[in-house]
């Protein structure tokens, strides 16, 4: 463990743990799903034979448990791990118990940061299949796969960066969950700190941290399958919404909605290899549907970078060779054998001000959010 991590105060590591819960947010079954069958599509044997460990989840609410417990034998997998520090159940969802589905804390028992651990899911109830009910009542006969997870001189019971979650992370082959937002580049930091294989949602903003940057530039850590867009996750009852339009209530159960939402990872994937087809400059001078491109003296330099600003991913030019600055949904397109990522615009290598434009559409205004790439040699 990272002589950082060791340091941290107790009453800091507390407040994080408080913030965190803020923004917890609870990723959809079909979410969930959709991401984690493309990378079989790609490699069947992705998750066979492997550890996955759900870090962030309390097992009796979250659907990273109840996905990779209900396909448990279709993925192969070895073991399934998964920690909370907090098991305060949704009003309104159902659980794995009976004695959780009561709203509130009424009937949960104490400590609530707990661990579950399966090794495999069999048919418990001798229905001649092998689902989440079986695991259910597995769990209900056999409680050493479920234990308490206890504080220790640093970090809340069942805290990701606790010394017993860090056991289970060594144990680790893949960490799939949705970490919290407010502690995203720390919990990236001790992925790759570890060495582990990952899948895990944050915002798109997190691209240009300048933690988080630096593994995107190297190719440690890209872009999942489904990104961008808006997303709906499950919140507590109490959450407050303001704005309308972001939120919504399905069958008692409160959703909010965020835009921008990327799942990170470092697996491969099939999309991550398809090759995007540009046009010439000549052409997208000619032909581009963007009016700030179309017949216009565009591709206008930097006053403080050598580069040159393509503001639309559809519109990077095959025929130049120097560096150009793209918008960071470039990112959701980027083949890592047709491009190189040299840089970002938010002090990595460039101005830590930032990258000023001039000319027919930039009128020397920072560029907002752009990666700096350029086309890998032939």
């Amino acid at each position: 463990m990272s002589q950082k991590i060791q340091n941290k105060p107790l009453n800091r590591s507390l407040h994080a743990a408080k913030a965190a819960k803020q923004d917890e947010f609870y990723t959809q079954y079909i979410d969930i799903q959709k991401e984690v069958e493309a990378y079989l599509e790609f490699d069947p044997d992705t998750f066979r034979n492997k550890v996955v460990y759900c870090n962030c989840d309390d097992p009796f609410e979250s659907n990273f448990f109840k996905y990779f417990a209900a396909n448990f034998n279709k993925l192969g997998l070895k073991k399934l791990i998964t920690t909370s520090y907090d098991g305060s159940p949704i009003a309104g969802q159902l659980s794995l118990f009976d004695e959780y589905n009561a709203p509130g804390n009424g009937n949960r028992q104490k400590p609530k940061a707990i661990a579950v651990v399966i090794d495999h899911v069999k048919d418990e109830n001798n229905d001649g299949a092998a689902n989440i009910e079986d695991v259910k009542l597995f769990l209900k006969r056999n409680k050493a796969a479920r234990r308490a997870l206890k504080p220790d001189v640093q970090y809340a019971g069942g805290d990701f960066r606790s010394a017993e979650c860090v056991e289970y992370l060594e144990q680790a082959d893949i960490v799939v969950t949705n970490p919290p937002f407010s502690l995203f580049r720390e919990y990236v930091a001790q992925l790759d700190e570890y060495g582990k294989k990952f899948l895990i949602i944050g915002h798109q903003n997190a691209i240009i941290y300048k933690e988080i940057f630096p593994l995107i530039r190297d190719n440690k850590m890209w872009l999942g399958v489904d990104n961008g867009g808006t997303k709906w996750f499950q919140v507590k009852d109490h959450y407050d919404i303001q704005t309308e339009s972001r939120k919504k209530t399905v069958d008692g159960v409160k959703y909010f909605s965020m835009g921008s939402i990327m799942w990170f990872t470092n697996l491969d994937h099939g999309r991550r290899h398809q090759r995007l087809e540009c046009m010439t400059m000549a052409e997208n001078l000619r032909f581009s549907k963007h009016k700030e491109i179309k017949g216009k003296r565009a591709y206008d330099r930097y006053e403080n970078y050598d580069a040159i600003d393509v503001p639309f991913v559809d519109a990077i030019p095959s025929d130049y060779r120097g560096v150009m600055g793209v918008p960071i949904t470039f990112l959701d397109k980027y083949n890592p054998d047709q491009f190189e990522i040299v840089g970002s615009n938010r002090g990595i290598g460039q101005d830590p001000n930032g990258v000023y434009g001039r000319g027919s559409y930039l009128k020397g205004k920072e560029t907002f959010k752009r990666l700096f790439i350029r086309w890998r040699k032939a």
